[in-house]
């Protein structure tokens, strides 16, 4: 029961204060670890097939490096229960990204309504790795909801799920994963081959939690008078259009819900990246999609929550 009274006041410290910009975020030390490893591994092997094994290790150091030094401060933390209590509760809200995935959207949406094209553009690409630089209005509002759907899974519903089945230290080893993946788990030329572990695993870690957050978003549907049953229709009919075996997943199931179509082509470090559509086109996006969005993430969350903790009594009283 302390963990699940741990992770509830995690998920309520994330609504209430999100990511602060002064916070020491464990990510980013997270973040350094891994280009710190990355330049050690290029130092000594050069090879494609030196470089792939590099990978490996890089991943091993990671997360082996995260989940140790979790694990420690938690054993450390357990002189008393209400410090074990409060340590946890902030290790677990630091996994979680609610709030500020939230905020972002928000923040480029209020460009859009009140100043330029071009700053909108910029605002944008804080959030995405794509080009944003010749975007147009609607492809900025597709990109932002594409974000908003794909990280309900990264940044909410697998952190949930790792925790409530392993506590802080199983939820950091999904954040490194996925922070290998977002730094170093690209197919470009640069990092296809040191990188192509960290692809591979995150695509494992984030298998259940992408389906996982298609059938939560289209309950979350029911409650906010979405489509939920489109929200489950494109998500299963368009499952394999990405790239990705597990993105098409939620931004199915966003597309679905919000009665409009996601995806196609996009360019990435100044290559261009032909993707199919995901969804229908029955209606033109428009800037409240972005709203709409943001409400679609956050109703997830709550149906998360309330699930896993259902599930989580369950299991303690039986």
């Amino acid at each position: 029961m302390m963990m699940l009274g741990c992770l509830i006041t995690a998920y309520v410290l994330d609504l209430i204060f999100g990511d602060p910009y002064s916070f020491p975020h464990p990510i980013r030390y997270i973040g350094r670890l891994i280009r710190w490893g990355e330049k050690q591994i290029r130092k000594v092997v050069k090879t494609p097939k030196a470089l792939k094994a590099g990978g490996f290790l890089l991943w091993i150091v990671t997360v082996g490096t995260t989940v140790t030094v979790v694990y420690l401060v938690l054993e450390l933390a357990k002189i008393h229960w209400l410090l074990y209590f409060v340590v946890n509760s902030i290790l677990l809200y630091t996994t979680l990204a609610t709030k500020c995935l939230g905020d972002e959207a928000n923040k480029i949406k209020k460009v859009l309504e009140t100043d330029t094209l071009e700053k909108a553009r910029v605002q944008l690409s804080y959030i995405v790795g794509r080009d944003t630089s010749e975007l147009s209005e609607k492809e900025i509002i597709r990109a932002t909801v594409e974000t908003v759907a794909e990280n309900t899974v990264d940044g909410i519903i697998a952190p949930l799920f790792y925790a409530f089945i392993g506590g802080a230290p199983l939820a950091f080893a999904y954040k490194a994963i996925n922070t290998l993946d977002s730094t170093v788990g690209y197919k470009n030329e640069k990092y296809k081959d040191l990188g192509f572990a960290s692809a591979k695993i995150d695509d494992i870690a984030n298998y259940v939690p992408a389906r996982l957050t298609a059938v939560l978003m289209s309950l979350a549907s029911l409650f906010l008078r979405f489509d939920a049953k489109n929200c489950l229709r494109i998500a299963i009919r368009d499952r394999k259009n990405h790239k990705s075996p597990n993105c098409a997943y939620p931004e199915g199931a966003a597309a679905g819900a919000l009665g409009v179509q996601l995806g196609g082509t996009n360019v990435y470090f100044g290559e261009v990246v032909v993707k199919p559509t995901i969804g229908d086109a029955t209606r033109e996006l428009v800037i409240a999609d972005i709203t709409r969005g943001n409400q679609l993430m956050y109703m997830t969350s709550v149906v998360g929550v309330l699930i896993f903790t259902g599930l989580w009594l369950i299991c303690f009283l039986y």
